[in-house]
């Protein structure tokens, strides 16, 4: 029998974040912006990898636009809560505008 409820995303401040690979989307796509967040590199400690290098995008989620105009910021930080807490901020501050 098929389970009706809906599938729930990990959530950091309210919003959803989806992963595939080195690759972190973080964000609605019904929403005009999102933050994806690309892992260059990383590092094993422990048995866990630690991230290095982040690359950081805010990207326009309109489908209209063309593909030189869907990134609107960039940047890079050392470390995951690095990168995710600048493009955490980047979004709230888009989708306010």
């Amino acid at each position: 029998m098929a389970d009706s409820k809906k599938e729930k995303f990990l959530e950091y401040k309210g919003r959803p974040l989806v992963r595939c690979k080195n690759t972190i989307y973080y964000g609605s796509m019904a929403e005009p912006y999102v933050i994806c967040l690309n892992i260059l590199d990383s590092k094993n400690e422990n048995g866990l990898d630690i991230s290095g290098k982040v690359v950081i995008q805010l990207l326009n989620t309109d489908p209209d636009v063309s593909p030189k105009e869907k990134i609107v910021k960039k940047s890079e930080k050392q470390g995951l809560f690095n990168a995710l807490d600048l493009g955490a901020v980047w979004l709230e501050r888009a989708l306010k505008q």
